[in-house]
């Protein structure tokens, strides 16, 4: 029976290992292992022996930081802000916990009795009547 050397399409792996993943990328293994000193979001699972076990998020994390680093030739400082920014990004709705809906509220009520505060300093002085005894 010939053994199966390559993986079908649609058979996604659950883990990797570093021979692996290098392979899929076309580079060294040292350079994914410093790729991780570097990026403190890269954090591959390691299993009993000590080696590297890398998911599928980590393998795209990976191809992402290959093509900033070689396709677009950012440093890697760059290619840490430009990694840092993606995972600041808005991702549509904002959501506020109540906490912060209650704050919210406070500052509003807040800022409409500075706003009456500062209206009642602008208007002048009631003028004083003296009476005369």
């Amino acid at each position: 029976m010939p053994r199966k050397t390559v993986a079908e399409p649609g058979a996604e792996k659950m883990y990797r290992s570093i021979s692996e993943v290098s392979e899929l990328l076309d580079v060294k293994p040292h350079v994914l292992r410093y790729w991780e000193t570097q990026f403190t979001i890269l954090k591959p699972r390691k299993n009993r022996a000590g080696n590297r076990m890398y998911r599928p998020e980590e393998v795209k994390l990976l191809y992402t930081i290959k093509e900033l680093l070689y396709g677009r030739r950012y440093t890697i400082a760059g290619a840490r802000k430009s990694l840092a920014g993606e995972k600041k990004a808005p991702t549509g709705q904002l959501d506020i916990g109540f906490k912060d809906a209650g704050r919210k509220v406070t500052l509003s009520e807040v800022r409409e009795d500075l706003v009456k505060l500062a209206a009642a300093l602008r208007e002048p002085p009631p003028r004083r009547r003296v009476l005369k005894t």
